[in-house]
């Protein structure tokens, strides 16, 4: 990634605009009648307030409790600013606390405390404790930081975290457990080097001994050199701890055969020489920050088997908290956990290395800008990877019930990973479902387009999660070597590859297509190259003469080029009914766009079957559709020409007699505000329209479009519908996931 660069005033306008700080408190409940403000606070309320004082375990069943981490500091230790003390500290807290609710959905709230008194500080949060189910402690200067927060997990029982100690452990754990692999080392016998015996340092060394590293191949090193056994200069007693038998004093001694060295410390500490005597495949991880103890540049320079990683965005292998604290508390949360132990962070740990083996979905190699597969560049997943809020809780919480810190524990883990993805990703509900469906139908699905690594991506995924066939319209060598480019070369030998020169239908298919387009201006030549030399056609083919369940096509073409292609042989176009139909996911809340894919101006009769054909796929969806018919006019008013087939077009269903919710015509607010929509209490509507037929095909681009770059709404589709076969059109834009999600559908015959 490209270092990030921000101007001063760019970084206080943030924090600025559009209100001062970053987050706000929300109500989860409705407080707009007298009824609600009676329940949420009196008299209503005495009623939980009882039932906790007789049994306080059930402040979690009641209360925000089991969801509400404080992040707390007195700001002795900010970043890598030093000491701006409690008030400088809360830009930073009040980041931490974003970041809870962005990576794990847990609620957080910041709090400074203006005391530099380990007793005081102590004292206020453990008075503090009924109030949350975690507390986090941060930017805490040491050796105050270890006092603190040993003190406090001995008073309270609730887990207490140190982050800037633990944090970094954990993460650098998990990458020493793939570089080990990576290397063919095992922890046990290797000799590791720490520099830096703050916090983060002690932390990282106590977590490595915990997961087998021996006590006397363990070197730690200060800016005084090596602690051993005997030293008295700078020494405390959680130094002393880690102090070892040698005669080694320095860090260029200690570095010499060294399996590893962890680097906590600052810029420039380690030399290329100290590198250069390390053992062979030496594992750095220079982590200090901003600026790395030596860069991986410099590391690579005297040794191209070194696997390097630092704390930085901009380098391979960062080493960032935020793939830690989240998913930790989450698990720990989700238990009623009375603490975070060391099986738990090893737990995470180890999550975390497994899931950096395994294949990194499209849109995360998008966001970092480079193709990222596990090897000496891509050892710790990156924060922006989706799979974390489901892979790395449900370890954290395992190792909780196993080592008997869950006050309430798991007992079905698949339905809790089920409801992490559900917590996160607003489609996850929707797609589980029609995942269940697509495994059971075991579609042959025709992947036309195999000459498109995200395609056949795609097609390898959708045949390895077992939901089918994948039937791949390419060249044999063309595929071998696009799929061994994308390291998966050993999948080719799964795919079934098709093409017009090794099919025997080939000649059906041409006679097929003559017979369909012989009055439109085509000869058998034009039939020839049609049927051998465009994927579409041939795809679409196959599928016609039921060599395949479903197609999925249109991710390499523009989806007019492919909807024209695909007419040669299918009726897939508005005379006969075809629709496409965009799904948006946001907020929890989904709504369907339609027609945009096939309609350019609908009258009021096209409207009324683009509203029956979103029926039909919000049906397949598991969605009781409700239709609003939608304009710039809510009926009748303000009166205008263009709005006329709007408010015709509910006149259609009711003559055709359908068994939906259809409603207009109506402005879009009125469609989707029950506020709005109290309005007009003689509407039809008996909720929020989840299904919005907009006037034509531009303004539905346009609507989904916004949607998508201004509010990060989730985009499934368009899906094709009502033309009788299971044919999907992806975008260009697509990601090998988006195509896969697609081919799902197909299978489904969703439309």
């Amino acid at each position: 990634m490209v270092k990030q660069k921000y101007t001063r005033e760019e970084a206080l306008a943030f924090h600025l605009e559009p209100t001062p700080g970053k987050f706000e408190i929300t109500a989860t409940v409705p407080m707009t009648t007298q009824r609600d403000l009676s329940l949420a606070y009196s008299p209503g309320v005495a009623v939980p307030c009882l039932e906790i004082a007789a049994n306080p375990e059930t402040a979690y069943d009641y209360t925000n409790k089991g969801n509400l981490v404080a992040v707390i500091s007195n700001g002795t230790a900010v970043l890598g600013l030093g000491n701006l003390g409690a008030l400088g500290s809360k830009p930073v807290m009040e980041g931490k606390a974003v970041l809870f609710k962005r990576f794990a959905d847990v609620n957080s709230i910041d709090i400074e405390l203006d005391t530099e008194d380990a007793d005081a500080f102590c004292n206020a949060v453990r008075l503090m404790g009924p109030t949350f189910g975690g507390i986090n402690l941060e930017d805490i200067k040491a050796p105050e930081c270890f006092i603190i927060e040993q003190r406090l997990k001995e008073e309270m029982d609730i887990p207490v975290f140190h982050d800037d100690q633990h944090g970094t452990a954990v993460i650098c754990a998990a990458g020493l457990i793939n570089a080990l692999h990576i290397s063919g080392k095992k922890i046990e016998n290797c000799k590791i080097v720490l520099n830096g015996a703050g916090a983060a340092g002690i932390a990282c060394l106590e977590l490595v001994k915990s997961m087998g590293a021996k006590h006397e191949n363990c070197i730690m090193c200060d800016t005084k050199g090596v602690i051993y056994q005997g030293r008295t200069e700078g020494m405390n007693q959680w130094k002393s701890a880690h102090a070892v038998k040698t005669e080694m004093r320095s860090l260029e001694e200690a570095m010499k055969g060294a399996d590893v060295f962890l680097g906590v410390s600052a810029k420039g500490a380690v030399t290329q020489d100290m590198l250069a005597s390390m053992a062979d495949d030496p594992v750095i991880f220079a982590m200090a920050n901003p600026d790395p103890e030596i860069t991986p540049e410099e590391a690579h320079e005297v040794r191209a088997d070194a696997i390097v990683a630092t704390g930085r965005s901009d380098y391979p292998n960062q080493v960032n908290n935020v793939l830690g604290f989240p998913y930790l508390f989450r698990g720990a949360l989700d238990i009623h956990a009375r603490a975070i132990n060391d099986e738990m962070k090893i737990a995470c740990a180890q999550a975390l290395a497994d899931l950096a083996r395994e294949d990194v979905p499209d849109e995360v190699a998008m966001a970092y800008g480079r193709n990222l597969s596990f090897g000496r560049d891509y050892i710790i997943p990156t924060p922006f990877d989706p799979r974390l809020i489901h892979r790395i809780p449900p370890a954290v919480a395992r190792a909780g019930m196993d080592t008997g810190a869950a006050r309430r524990p798991i007992i079905d883990m698949d339905a809790y990973e089920a409801s992490l993805k559900a917590r996160m990703d607003p489609t996850s509900n929707i797609l589980r479902g029609i995942n269940a469906r697509a495994r059971a139908a075991q579609a042959r699905m025709i992947f036309a387009e195999g000459d498109d690594p995200r395609v056949l991506r795609a097609a390898v995924m959708y045949q390895r999660n077992g939901l089918g066939k994948a039937l791949v319209v390419g060249r044999q060598d063309d595929v071998r070597t696009k799929l061994e480019a994308a390291g998966m070369g050993d999948a080719v030998r799964e795919l079934e590859i098709v093409n017009a020169a090794n099919t025997r239908h080939l000649p059906a298919y041409k006679e097929f297509l003559y017979d369909r387009l012989q009055r439109k201006g085509h000869d058998r030549q034009d039939i020839h190259r049609l049927a051998t030399r465009d994927r579409h056609v041939f795809a679409a083919l196959m599928l016609a003469h039921g060599h395949g369940d479903g197609l999925i096509t249109g991710a390499t073409r523009k989806s007019a080029h492919v909807m024209e292609l695909i007419n040669h042989v299918f009726d897939a176009d508005a005379q006969h009914g075809a629709v496409g139909v965009t799904a948006l996911l946001h907020k929890g809340r989904i709504v369907m766009i339609s027609d945009t894919l096939v309609h350019e101006w609908p009258d009021e009769e096209d409207l009324a079957t683009i509203a029956e054909r979103s029926a039909d796929v919000a049906r397949h969806l598991g969605l009781e559709p409700r239709v609003a018919f939608v304009s710039f006019s809510t009926f009748g008013y303000p009166v205008s020409e263009r709005a006329e087939k709007m408010h015709k077009a509910p006149k259609v269903l009711d003559r055709r007699g359908v068994s939906f919710e259809y409603e207009g015509e109506m402005t879009v607010d009125v469609a989707l505000n029950t506020r709005s929509q109290e309005n007009y209490p003689f509407s039809r509507l008996t909720g929020p329209a989840n299904i919005l037929v907009v006037p034509a095909r531009h303004s539905a681009s346009i609507s989904t479009k916004l949607m998508q770059e201004m509010a990060g709404a989730t985009v499934i589709g368009p899906i094709l519908a009502g033309i009788g076969e299971s044919i999907q059109i992806c975008s260009s834009v697509s990601t090998a996931n988006d195509i896969l999600n697609m081919a799902v559908l197909a299978a489904c015959k969703v439309g």
